[in-house]
């Protein structure tokens, strides 16, 4: 008889699989892998996974849900533990310590699109937390007079300035000359003198 499991054993299990899943979609590509090659890398048999999750789409949208709850948790934090008028940089830089710290999530998270996203209420909830979080610091500066403008539109700038860097340097694409640390301090700090009067938020 199979053992009935507790739901501490669940959320144990799913998060061994996922911490292999990120792993491996992040070395080999998702359509590389299988769940045979997932089951095997947590040592245990092929059909196993099924029991917690229907199929490979599922394993993946669990994984990104992960990591966008985390990069949102990591951005509210330096919301939560910054003063207002340092949120912009604290904000910035815990973008980018999650991103160089965690390079398979953020991979996964910003680089790969499911088809079938909306099948997926916690993935479509964490990727909304996380967008979120690069814009409460905006709105708050907004309502203080200190800013004006477009948050949404503030922070999607702010955002490319910070992913696109990172991007290119996951993707060995930068010379030698300077890395995605460089680039993001100019980029930002245009921004910052353009849209804050200050020096961005990175």
């Amino acid at each position: 008889m199979p053992k009935t499991l507790s739901e501490d054993d669940i959320a144990s299990f799913r998060d061994r699989l996922c911490d292999a899943a990120e792993r491996l979609f992040a070395e080999h590509g998702t359509e590389a892998v299988t769940i045979r090659q997932l089951a095997a890398a947590i040592g245990v048999s092929p059909m196993t996974p099924y029991r917690y999750f229907t199929d490979k789409d599922a394993i993946l949208a669990a994984v990104r849900a992960r990591g966008f709850d985390r990069h949102a948790e990591a951005l509210e934090s330096a919301y939560r533990n910054t003063p207002a008028t340092r949120r912009p940089a604290a904000i910035g830089a815990a973008y980018v310590r999650f991103a160089l710290e965690n390079p398979e999530a953020y991979k996964l998270m910003f680089d790969i699109r499911q088809p079938s996203e909306a099948d997926y209420p916690d993935l479509v909830r964490a990727s909304e937390r996380s967008r979120r979080t690069m814009t409460l610091h905006l709105r708050d500066l907004i309502a203080a007079g200190a800013l004006k403008g477009d948050p949404d539109l503030i922070g999607h700038m702010f955002w490319a300035a910070l992913h696109g860097p990172l991007m290119l340097q996951f993707s060995g694409m930068l010379p030698p000359t300077y890395d995605a640390l460089t680039l993001i301090d100019a980029l930002t700090e245009a921004l910052g003198r353009a849209t804050l009067g200050a020096s961005g938020p990175a």
